[in-house]
């Protein structure tokens, strides 16, 4: 249970987790923290003046690092999607995957010190790789990562052929300029400087062809990098909009599971109804809902509490629980206010999308129904109840 828990805690994102999401939070800081020290350092007065709080700062984060790294090694064995169960093979299949390789790196140069002589501007370039770690905390670079190793085909695929181009353009400047200067082209490889300045764009200036035939091959060169340009390019985007949608995916997936009104559907059916819902955060003391205005959408509630502004009881509503559906089942105007009392997250279904669903489940709208006469009904005594006390 302990392991689990560990594992999920360092590993799995889960909504509404405030510990899981301080953790990542502080965890992106100290690894910022540290390159900033890392470049401070750099800068002989200063690190004259602070070096006992850079040492000190460095023992505790990497103290930090270490206990991270060995958690994550004790508790791997409970991710059963990446075949990590056994306790042997499936942890050393952990430590030498990509993520792990990071995590090691991250505070193996400060014990390597204690029993190698490794020159300290080397230590820091090691220290740099830090920032990788990174790519486990911030969503963003986490998507970055996805993109470059399941683009990886494609991506080796676009710099062959830049490999093919760069040769060859270098191989034919090569035969145009090497008479005329043969200190700047003196061999292919040295032709390749040129080529590649070339082929991306960059153009230095420093070698440049002086012959007819080499400048106009030149302009060809030039035309033609535009297009190399692209296609690692064209990969990383079409990488980046896959990854995306199937971010929000997942996302909108694992809100879904959760709502009881759902509980009883497929696969299937929860992966048509994901691309109807829109996943919302609100703030605490946020007026979701407005009485008075048009009914357009119903929200179901995944985390936080919200209170429906009814006189003379407010009515508070708590996860698994939805609301709005009144105005859209009867087409009228809302009748309370709605207001969160914490930080929510929520998942909101338009009228639109939600008459969609009903046809497709009317066992769907037969709940909706009960749940909304039930109210209606409780509603209707408390009124009574307080016009005519007992």
């Amino acid at each position: 249970m302990l392991r689990q828990r560990t594992y999920e805690f360092l590993s799995i994102s889960i909504p509404g987790d405030r510990f899981g999401l301080m953790f990542d939070r502080f965890m992106i800081g100290l690894i910022l923290l540290n390159i900033l020290a890392i470049v401070l350092e750099t800068v002989e007065s200063i690190n004259a003046e602070y070096a006992d709080i850079f040492y000190y700062f460095e023992l505790i984060s990497v103290s930090v690092f270490t206990v991270e790294y060995i958690l994550r090694v004790w508790s791997c064995i409970e991710d059963k999607d990446n075949d990590y169960s056994n306790p042997i093979i499936g942890r050393f299949k952990y430590i030498i995957s990509p993520m792990a390789i990071i995590d090691l790196l991250a505070f193996l140069p400060f014990y390597l010190t204690a029993f190698f002589a490794i020159d300290l501007r080397i230590l820091r370039i090691l220290r740099m790789l830090r920032l990788l770690k990174l790519t486990r905390y911030s969503p963003a670079l986490s998507v970055v990562w996805a993109v470059i190793t399941k683009q990886r085909r494609a991506l080796i695929a676009a710099f062959f052929i830049m490999l093919v181009a760069l040769l060859f353009t270098s191989s034919i400047i090569y035969l145009f300029e090497h008479k005329v200067q043969p200190e700047k082209f003196s061999s292919i490889p040295e032709s390749m400087w040129w080529g590649l300045a070339t082929l991306t764009t960059v153009g230095y200036g420093d070698v440049t062809p002086i012959t007819n035939g080499g400048k106009i091959f030149a302009g060809m060169a030039m035309i033609l990098a535009i297009g190399l340009a692209a296609l690692p390019i064209g990969v990383i985007a079409t990488g980046f909009s896959n990854e995306i949608q199937k971010h929000d995916f997942i996302v909108t997936w694992r809100l879904i599971a959760k709502v009881p009104l759902f509980f009883n559907l497929d696969a299937d059916q929860i992966a048509n109804i994901a691309g109807m819902l829109t996943p919302l955060l609100v703030p605490p003391g946020h007026r979701i809902v407005k009485e008075g205005d048009e009914a357009d959408a119903m929200f179901f509630i995944i985390s936080g509490e919200v209170e429906v502004g009814i006189e003379p009881n407010p009515v508070e509503l708590r996860p698994g629980d939805f609301f709005g559906e009144t105005g859209i089942l009867r087409h009228s105007i809302r009748m309370a206010d709605v207001t969160s009392k914490t930080e929510c997250q929520m998942l909101k279904l338009s009228e639109t999308n939600f008459n969609e669903l009903i046809k497709k489940h009317p066992d769907l709208k037969t709940h909706v129904e009960n749940v909304m006469e039930s109210r209606m009904k409780d509603n209707t005594d408390i009124t009574t109840k307080t016009m005519f006390p007992t």
